[in-house]
This record gives C-alpha cells, sequence and structure tokens, in this order.
C-alpha cells in the first residue's frame, strides 16, 4: 500500500460558520442578526451656520431654539400628543357662552336664504339674526352630539354622515 500525508478530516471552518456558531440555535442562518463589530461612536458637533428658510414662508422664522432681544435662547414650543389638542379645544368650547360661527357669513347666508324664497329684498335686524344664529347653532350642537351618540354605539370614533342622518331619522326631523 502507499502513504498519503497526514490531513485532517476535518473540514476547515468558514468564518460564517464560526459566526454562526456565536449566535443562538433560532437564529444562526439568518444574516440580520449577526453580532457586529461594537466601537464608539462619535458625535458630531451641531452645525454653526442655521438652516437656510424655506421658500413658501413668508412670516417669519420658526427655528427649533429661538434668541430672545436678551441673546439668551428660548425652550422650543411644546408638541402634543394625537389627540391632545381636540381635547383642550373641546374643553375650551364647552366652557364658553360664545357663538361658534362667524356673524358675518352666518348674515350673508341668511340672506341668500331669503333671497331664493322671496323676490323681495328683505331686510333683517340685528337682534333678529342674532336670535336666528343661537338657534340653529343649538340645533347643530345637539345634532352632532347625537349623531357622536349613534357613532360610539356602533364603536366608532370618527362621525361618519350615515351617523348624522340616523340621528335626524330617529328624531323624527328628515325634511330639513
Amino acid at each position: 500500500m502507499f502513504s498519503m500525508p497526514f490531513h485532517s478530516t476535518r473540514p476547515v471552518k468558514s468564518q460564517t460558520t464560526r459566526l454562526a456558531e456565536q449566535c443562538p440555535p433560532g437564529m444562526r442562518h439568518n444574516s440580520k442578526h449577526r453580532r457586529k463589530p461594537t466601537a464608539p461612536k462619535r458625535r458630531e458637533p451641531p452645525p454653526s451656520v442655521p438652516p437656510a428658510r424655506s421658500p413658501r414662508r413668508s412670516g417669519p422664522s420658526t427655528s427649533a431654539v429661538r434668541t430672545s432681544a436678551a441673546g439668551s435662547p428660548e425652550r422650543k414650543r411644546k408638541r402634543f400628543r394625537p389627540g391632545t389638542r381636540a381635547l383642550m379645544e373641546i374643553r375650551k368650547f364647552q366652557k364658553s357662552t360664545d357663538l361658534l360661527l362667524r356673524k358675518a357669513p352666518f348674515s350673508r347666508v341668511v340672506r341668500e336664504v331669503c333671497q331664493t324664497f322671496s323676490k323681495l329684498h328683505l331686510r333683517w335686524e340685528g337682534l333678529a339674526l342674532l336670535a336666528l344664529q343661537e338657534a340653529s347653532e343649538a340645533f347643530l350642537v345637539r345634532l352632532f352630539s347625537d349623531a357622536n351618540l349613534c357613532a360610539i354605539h356602533a364603536k366608532r370614533v370618527t362621525l361618519f354622515p350615515r351617523d348624522i342622518q340616523l340621528a335626524r331619522r330617529i328624531r323624527g326631523v328628515e325634511n330639513l
């Protein structure tokens, strides 16, 4: 017989197999979960040049940090979580007894509707318009609260037109 040079029967391990042995058993064949070398990360200093203003804004710039006349920087404006601003507005409008609709646009709509029903030019007193606006706002607020109850009953938060239609139908207000 002839003699062979001494060779190991074990195959040579590649770098990927060595890395695979270091990983837990469930993640061996997934390249996403390989261990990466960790080096200390350097922080880059903030740019000293302020960012250029966007061309679409014409008012004063609203940068993240503002400087006052004394030169000390002011804090960044608070950013509320989604829904917080809406809840603040709800509380604000529930506290106040002011009219929700502007008087001039409401007056124009009333006069326009009057012209469609009558060819005569009708004149309106200010108090009559105010009384009509109070009544119409009360009607709308109550309608929206009933429609909101319909949406909540359907396990929704968003108002849909079908909620308003259902609230009107339950009330018996079909021809308004």
